[in-house]
């Protein structure tokens, strides 16, 4: 679904990502994983058109790379950004109403009543403004917004930073009914946990490029590369 081939990303004159490969299939969990400063942040943003690129990035079997972040998502690619990026005076349902995709029908995946499921949280807020929400209330805001706009394939940034263990777990609980619906992920985290529980493959990344990519159980097996890239 996803391929990359051979990407670099800049900064500047800061040369970040260095060949980057890897690829995600249909219905799939991969996890990309990695220190802060790897580069995995820059690498959902290159793929997202977001940071000067070059290299080749296919989704569906379309080149993306050199188009717009809109043009990118029209096509069925989502990103939640690790900074969640709500709209702080609109409501809960204000937000999710701005996610929704244009002309969608009822072939759509998902509904407000689905995010409402999800997370009965937002249900109680629903006519509450996006701002006043706590941290892990914004972050399950900006996962269901862009799941209105109904993205065969949502690239998530470090969703559980900074969450509370309970809110950890549904969110790990929500990646999996993604996946259950035939919807792809990538997966941006430091928690070792999350990651190797729900994920299909894992990538691990260091100084910009990728040094490990296998199953969660060939990385619990492989102690020099948690060692040298993951460990503290």
């Amino acid at each position: 679904m996803l391929q990359v081939r051979d990407l670099h990303a800049y900064y500047g004159k800061s040369h970040v990502l260095h060949g980057v490969n890897f690829t995600v299939g249909e219905g799939e969990i991969v996890a990309l994983l990695g220190r802060n400063g790897s580069g995995r942040s820059t690498t959902a943003k290159a793929v997202m058109g977001l940071v000067d690129c070059t290299g080749e990035v296919q989704f569906r079997e379309r080149a993306i790379q050199g188009r717009k972040a809109y043009e990118i998502a029209h096509l069925g690619l989502g990103y939640v950004p690790e900074n969640r990026d709500i709209f702080p005076d609109l409501t809960v349902h204000q937000n999710l109403m701005l996610g929704e995709k244009r002309g969608r029908g009822a072939s759509s995946r998902w509904s407000y009543e689905d995010m409402y499921t999800l997370f009965p949280r937002l249900r109680e807020r629903q006519h509450t403004p996006g701002g006043v929400l706590s941290g892990g209330e914004q972050q399950m805001l900006t996962l269901c917004r862009t799941l209105m706009g109904d993205p065969d394939l949502i690239i998530i940034d470090e969703p559980t930073e900074g969450l509370a263990p309970k809110i950890v777990e549904l969110v790990g609980q929500y990646l999996q009914t993604l996946k259950a619906r035939g919807v792809s992920v990538l997966l941006i985290e430091q928690k070792l946990t999350i990651a190797m529980t729900i994920s299909d493959r894992v990538l691990v990344m260091g100084h910009g490029s990728i040094v490990f990519e296998g199953t969660p159980e060939a990385l619990r097996a492989n102690t020099s590369v948690r060692k040298e890239w993951l460990e503290v």
